[in-house]
């Protein structure tokens, strides 16, 4: 496989283009298929249709599988539209079964219905009872392909066998042993099979401590379980403890990237709206809740100025502050909400609970407010010489807004997550426009108090 720079990776993909354009198969062959299937997506997103028609007609299917595998799913529709019917089936016969799916559910049902009846009557069965899974449970995410052996088997037949199923496996890193009613009873590691005595049996040397999802999982805590673990590969069972598909590791990888953008949309109060592939229209649409909702706290901070307006009118110093209080508390209050939805997301609050999060959170806004109180005592009678009053006035209500606001942001994805919604609901604009009212509270409630010293 070629290992190259930036600078003759272009060099390279422009001898691969020019052997197409030219139409030398053998060249383009030799070329292309010493390439990484990620580089050779990079090539391929480059060509027009001639040539896309060109790499259909001088590759195998099977070879064209893992390339399809690694295309986005537009790019992906796009080459089932351009393929003929006949390479179509030879393809579907060797893309992994949990990927086709993956896929055929983002087609109509007439395209999906025909690529089924095309392939293999045993692959298109494992493909139509994968979709009969919720989409994000362990059942949704699971493969078919893996290896399985008898307790009674061993060793040397272990291997024999191996040698034929390996091919078609997802993974053979460990092998699943299973009884006459196919529940799953050991693991065994293929270092310990490489390792045992060729005559021993599978009972002897497999483990059977065995860790499990079952088929119904959230595909979100089996990330979690293999990610405490360390596996490679976890099984699927049934509630009858029937072994029924394995998820490896590189699944579970797609599921935390998608977790994350996920959280991520929900965070900025845009879910879905940062996908690339859907249109202005469909982007504001998705955000367009969201903003209005902020519009209506927007009335409720003004309101809340409008009730200090005689303050407001008696010293307008005032408010060259109300943007200091009010970024602060918004800023503490998302930093806190972050750091809590990432702890809830990754399990590791679970092993504190509630109360040892406030108390870190109140404590890290007691230190910020005491820091930068003490940064305004110094910096505000220097700008406006002699106002002690004011600088005292603006460190005491930052430091109340951002003890506070720490605890809110804290606080709020815990009591969302106790209600078994999704923590990032609580998002950013939200926790910044509710400790913006806070924030203005305690500033003018102070300000009003002390108003005659100023």
């Amino acid at each position: 496989m070629i290992n190259f720079d930036e600078v003759n990776r272009e060099e390279y993909a422009a001898d691969v283009i020019d052997a197409l354009k030219k139409s030398n198969k053998d060249r383009f062959l030799e070329l292309f298929l010493d390439l990484h299937p990620t580089n050779q997506i990079d090539i391929f997103v480059q060509l027009n249709r001639e040539l896309r028609d060109r790499v259909y007609e001088f590759i195998e299917a099977s070879d064209f599988a893992e390339l399809f595998e690694g295309l986005e799913l537009d790019k992906q529709k796009q080459v089932i539209e351009e393929l003929k019917d006949t390479y179509i089936t030879k393809l579907f016969n060797n893309i992994p079964t949990d990927e086709i799916a993956d896929f055929l559910p983002e087609l109509d049902a007439s395209a999906s219905n025909k690529i089924l009846v095309s392939m293999e009557k045993e692959r298109a069965n494992v493909v139509k009872e994968l979709l009969t899974y919720t989409t994000e449970t362990a059942g949704g995410i699971m493969v078919k392909e893996f290896v399985t052996v008898k307790t009674t088997e061993k060793v040397s037949e272990v291997i024999d066998n191996l040698r034929v199923s390996a091919p078609d496996a997802e993974t053979i890193y460990y092998l699943y042993v299973i009884d006459k009613t196919d529940k799953l009873v050991g693991v065994l590691s293929l270092r310990d099979l490489i390792i045992a005595p060729s005559s021993e049996l599978v009972e002897n040397i497999m483990g059977t401590d065995i860790v499990t999802v079952n088929i119904n999982a959230d595909q979100e805590d089996v990330a979690k379980l293999m990610k405490k673990y360390d596996f490679l590969a976890v099984p699927v069972v049934t509630d009858e403890q029937e072994l029924t598909g394995i998820i490896t590791v590189d699944d579970v990888m797609h599921v935390m990237d998608e977790e994350v953008t996920e959280d991520f949309d929900e965070f900025i109060a845009a879910k879905g709206a940062i996908d690339v592939n859907i249109s202005s229209f469909q982007a504001a649409k998705k955000r367009a809740p969201w903003i209005v909702m902020l519009i209506f706290f927007g009335f409720l901070t003004g309101g809340v100025i409008g009730q200090f307006e005689d303050t407001l009118e008696e010293i307008l110093v005032l408010a060259a502050f109300i943007p200091l209080i009010m970024d602060s508390a918004g800023n503490a209050g998302t930093q806190s909400l972050a750091v809590v939805v990432r702890a809830i997301a990754t399990g590791s609050f679970e092993k504190k609970g509630l109360w040892s999060a406030v108390k870190r959170e109140f404590g890290t806004g007691l230190m910020l407010g005491v820091i930068t109180a003490i940064v305004l005592l110094i910096v505000i009678p220097i700008r406006y010489p002699g106002n002690f009053a004011l600088s005292f006035i603006v460190a005491a209500s930052l430091f109340l807004t951002l003890s506070f606001s720490t605890i809110i942001g804290a606080v709020v994805p815990v009591v969302i997550n106790k209600f078994k919604l999704d923590p990032a609901i609580a998002s950013g604009p939200f926790i910044t426009t509710v400790n913006d009212i806070l924030g203005l509270i305690i500033y003018f409630t102070i300000a009003t108090t002390f108003i005659n010293y100023l």
